[in-house]
């Protein structure tokens, strides 16, 4: 199998008509690329924010007429767009086995593994958490995961209780339970990420560790450890609500984090916590700190 692959370079106001375009000239899909490195920042719930400019991707079925579809589609565009347009063949693949093939165990710190469920452990007696891509953020390859991970590792986890807030796929919560702590909250306003972390956590024999709290709910506990990896944003209105969560001598890690954004954080945060200096992996920052 294969398909007949077209991608223009469409400006925001137009992406609607010109996916319109592609779908009754019989495309099979259309899906959405940035164009220009343009981070789209958590939206609030009903947002659906899109790029200044979009590559816009589409495949038709190996049997349609491709010259055809390439005239039909360039009548439409305009110039600009049209001299953006490419196509290529897509030829068919075991994109399951493609997928594997690219994810291997990880390490973050001295204990902590992530092992997709199709890999053996490296290393059988350190602590290994079975993990695929799925539903939701969070399998430790970007960086805001793998700084919130290698700092989970060096914490001592033992009988503690950790509130993982916008869990996304669990993975923070479910590497705190693994690193030896009694129990988990999580939250997040994500449905999927909710279903993703008790999956995962089943997964890994801690599901029953986990309690979800819906969302402005408080845990029923007082919070030995908190995490959220989510945005600048969002943490600096959640400041006064961590610092309630929080009793005194307890845990912080923030991330999602740009590193320009970093020192606002700190500022933010050290009211109520004292904070340590941050700590960087490329252009993201993590803002740890402990309770006053």
């Amino acid at each position: 199998m294969a398909w007949h692959q077209f991608s223009v370079q469409v400006e925001q106001a137009r992406i609607e008509l010109v996916e319109d375009l592609l779908l009754a000239s019989g495309a099979l899909s259309v899906t959405l690329r940035d164009a220009a490195d343009q981070p789209l920042l958590e939206p609030k719930p009903g947002e659906m924010p899109l790029w200044d400019q979009s590559i816009v991707v589409c495949l038709f079925d190996i049997n349609a007429d491709r010259l055809l579809i390439e005239a039909a589609i360039s009548n439409e565009l305009e110039a600009t767009e049209q001299q953006s347009l490419s196509y290529e063949l897509i030829a068919d693949r075991d994109w399951v086995r493609a997928w594997m093939d690219d994810f291997h165990p990880m390490q973050f710190g001295e204990k902590l593994w992530v092992v997709p469920s199709h890999r053996k452990p490296v290393d059988a007696d350190a602590v290994n958490m079975v993990l695929d891509p799925g539903l939701a953020f969070g399998t430790g390859t970007h960086p805001t995961t793998a700084m919130c991970l290698r700092w989970l590792d060096q914490q001592d986890l033992g009988s503690q209780i950790l509130l993982d807030f916008g869990c996304g796929s669990g993975i923070l919560a479910i590497a705190g339970l693994l690193l030896g702590a009694d129990k988990a909250f999580v939250t997040d306003i994500d449905p999927q990420a909710i279903e993703a972390t008790h999956n995962n956590a089943q997964q890994n024999n801690v599901d029953e560790n986990i309690v979800t709290l819906a969302t402005g709910e408080k845990p029923s506990q007082h919070i030995d450890v908190l995490v959220a990896n989510i945005l600048a944003g969002p943490l600096l209105e959640l400041a006064p609500v961590f610092a309630k969560l929080c009793p005194s001598s307890s845990k912080l890690a923030l991330s999602g984090i740009l590193r320009e954004q970093a020192e606002g954080i700190v500022k933010c945060y050290e009211q109520w916590f004292d904070i340590e200096k941050p700590s960087f992996d490329g252009d993201w920052a993590l803002v740890t700190g402990t309770r006053k």
